[in-house]
């Protein structure tokens, strides 16, 4: 079975993105099977392993609607062993369906669809969107795992505390496995050091 990590914060420009991307091609090169999955409507991940929002019919909106499987939109990378999930911003439609009150286990989508291929992969990375939102809820319900890119400053910090509390409830909940692997410290300013110079 997959070890499954998320990478959230409900933070904009934290690295998630960068962090979900790295991670994912270091444990390709070193010869592990992975997947990168792109939940984030931006597509960042997406576009950051080099493919164009054209470049593909379908992607993660479609598995999560029920349209398609996971195998029909994986798309191959230039890095061997990886492989992608992509998004596109038609994912924000996703939103409306898993705030319906009458769908039942709207929170177990994403951990369903992936049953399909977790026996396939060594690793599956998940890039959330920068927001505490029923995607990403999907995700730390789908992860034996969350990493949290931080920035180190005040109102990153003031921020952590509501995702926190979420992986907190969701532990008590629906996916008592999750754990915190670890915070990476993002955009370190040495001040310090900025200033001696002049």
């Amino acid at each position: 079975m997959s070890e499954i990590i998320s990478i959230a914060n409900q933070k904009g420009g934290v690295g998630k993105t960068t962090t979900a991307v790295n991670l994912a091609a270091s444990l390709a090169e070193r010869g592990k099977k992975v997947l990168l999955l792109d939940i984030d409507p931006q597509s960042n991940a997406t576009t950051s392993l080099g493919f164009s929002r054209t470049d593909y019919e379908f992607n993660i909106y479609h598995v999560l609607i029920g349209s398609k499987k996971l195998s029909e939109v994986l798309l191959s990378t230039d890095i061997k062993n990886l492989k992608l999930a992509p998004s596109n911003i038609g994912l924000v439609g996703i939103e409306k369906e898993f705030y319906n009150p009458n769908k039942k286990n709207r929170e177990m989508v994403l951990k369903e669809k992936l049953k399909e291929l977790s026996h396939k992969f060594d690793f599956i990375i998940i890039d959330s969107p920068p927001a505490l939102g029923p995607i990403t809820i999907n995700a730390l319900s789908a992860s034996d795992s969350v990493i949290i890119p931080i920035q180190c400053e005040f109102f990153a910090l003031e921020g952590l505390a509501q995702l926190l509390n979420t992986v907190s409830l969701l532990k008590k909940t629906i996916n008592p496995k999750l754990k915190i692997k670890g915070f990476y410290p993002r955009c370190i300013q040495d001040r310090t050091t900025s200033l001696s110079r002049y």
